[in-house]
């Protein structure tokens, strides 16, 4: 990023190839849309190019890449109402010893996450998404979002908790 940075606009091809998948992922999860998430990369990296100058050394590249993912996708949340996907690992409804009854029941059970994962605010949901589904560490969000370490540990926490509790009165179960 510093080559980019300093006029070889050509490398920003490199830093492409080998982030561009992270950040589509990302998208993919606050927006559930394929097409969606692949603009807002393209956009993403645009701004990399446009914004290059406001990269400093000091900070990651992958914290300030989300971080200009996140502008990103704040300017299009404010047009569009989003929706919510989870990672295949947490749809995936069949397995070789899954009875057809547990089957039903998991995919129930995805629906009503992805509900509330959906009813979360924005800034909830993000952190979750950061945290548990693209698997950031705690300093790294930090840096997105420009906070201390510890905030991000308290937002996660709650998040969790918000979401539990949605995930469970849609379910009509109580939290344990």
């Amino acid at each position: 990023m510093w080559e980019v940075r300093a006029g070889d606009v050509g490398k920003l091809e490199q830093l492409f190839d080998r982030h561009h998948r992270p950040l589509f992922h990302f998208f993919l999860h606050l927006t559930a849309s394929r097409a969606t998430a692949e603009d807002l990369v393209q956009e993403a990296f645009y701004r990399i190019l446009k914004y290059r100058h406001t990269y400093q050394r000091e900070m990651p590249f992958r914290a300030w890449l989300f971080q200009v993912g996140r502008n990103v996708h704040l300017d299009y949340a404010g047009k569009h109402k989003s929706e919510v996907a989870l990672p295949e690992d947490v749809v995936e409804l069949r397995g070789p010893d899954m009875p057809p009854d547990r089957q039903a029941q998991k995919k129930q059970e995805t629906v009503l996450l992805r509900r509330a994962l959906a009813a979360l605010p924005r800034e909830k949901r993000e952190v979750l998404i950061m945290s548990r589904f693209m698997e950031m560490k705690h300093e790294e969000i930090a840096s997105v979002l420009k906070c201390e370490v510890g905030t991000v540990k308290v937002r996660v926490y709650r998040a969790l908790r918000e979401l539990s509790d949605r995930f469970f009165a849609l379910s009509g179960e109580r939290a344990s």
